[in-house]
């Protein structure tokens, strides 16, 4: 995770809320006192809640998840713009159109106008339209990419959204809120904490604060990203030697079969010595001299008389 030291926001002057009168009372944990009718944030507190609104977006982009960072107002359009493109992350720093999330679709419909519109310009259509008509593309093309030039490579709803003043951007919260996508805000103490899942308490306003939020979630992003691409090659190398393993078991496995079928041969061969142990035996003499029969003659002959001597 990316550290950040109490020291760093003490300079971009992070304590540094709103005045007194225009507080809201939700923010009161968070607010160590007040100097000069002005509130001052409670650093002790702010500073792990931002820890824990790292971690938790470092996690979801290592399992591959995308964060819209969102900041409309003029102090926040640059660092929204810059540090969302050093990180490769889609957002939005003109205007929030309505029903960007809710109506995706729809959006979709005008980012798919908007590509369609820059390959005519840049290829070899704009040749066979007039002066005027490119004109009128080129307008129409400035028009879409104020407002859809940062999310015009997001295809799918965000995983979570990143806002710069929650009070200022309203409606994306509702929206988020709505379709269930978490909330990472800078909240300052003029400003509720409703729908904002991880609130870090801290200047929204400051040019140098909104650089260091941006900065330091950029940073955390990049290094979820380059953690997650060495856990993925890590993986492939043990899917590899896997493989190679198994191609191993494969070419041992004729030899296993020619062993299993060597004891087969031997059964068959002991099956049959039975047969040849019997056909040795001969009957011996006795047993082979067949039993004499009575003759029918001798059968049949009946016993003379003797003859009597006179």
């Amino acid at each position: 995770m990316t550290d950040v030291t109490m020291r760093q926001m003490l300079e971009a002057g992070v304590h540094f809320g709103h005045q007194t009168r225009y507080w809201n009372p939700k923010m009161a944990p968070y607010i160590f006192g007040e100097r000069n009718k002005i509130h001052i944030i409670n650093l002790e507190k702010s500073l792990p809640m931002f820890g824990e609104a790292l971690n938790y977006l470092g996690k979801m982009v290592a399992n591959g998840g995308k964060v819209l960072f969102v900041g409309t107002k003029r102090s926040a359009r640059e660092a929204i713009k810059t540090e969302a493109e050093r990180c490769a992350m889609p957002y939005v720093n003109n205007r929030w159109l309505g029903g960007m999330l809710t109506n995706f679709h729809t959006v979709k419909q005008s980012i798919k106008r908007l590509k369609e519109l820059e390959e005519m310009l840049e290829g070899n259509g704009a040749e066979r339209l007039g002066k005027r008509e490119i004109l009128q593309i080129r307008r129409e093309v400035e028009k879409l990419n104020r407002s859809l030039g940062g999310i015009k490579d997001m295809n799918i709803l965000p995983d979570a959204l990143f806002i710069i003043d929650v009070g200022y951007e309203e409606i994306a919260v509702k929206e988020a809120v709505k379709l269930g996508i978490p909330v990472v805000a800078v909240v300052d103490s003029n400003n509720p904490l409703t729908g904002v899942d991880y609130v870090v308490p801290g200047n929204d306003d400051a040019i140098r604060a909104i650089q260091l939020y941006t900065s330091v979630v950029a940073d955390e992003v990049i290094q979820a990203k380059a953690s997650s691409q060495t856990l993925s090659g890590d993986e492939n190398e043990f899917v590899e030697v896997k493989d190679a393993d198994n191609k191993k078991a494969k070419a041992a496995k004729p030899a296993k079969t020619v062993k299993s079928k060597a004891p087969v041969k031997k059964k068959a061969a002991a099956k049959a010595k039975p047969a040849t142990d019997e056909a040795p035996v001969e009957a011996t003499p006795a047993e082979a001299t067949p039993v004499e029969k009575s003759t029918p003659a001798a059968a049949e002959t009946p016993e003379q008389p003797a003859e009597s001597s006179d």
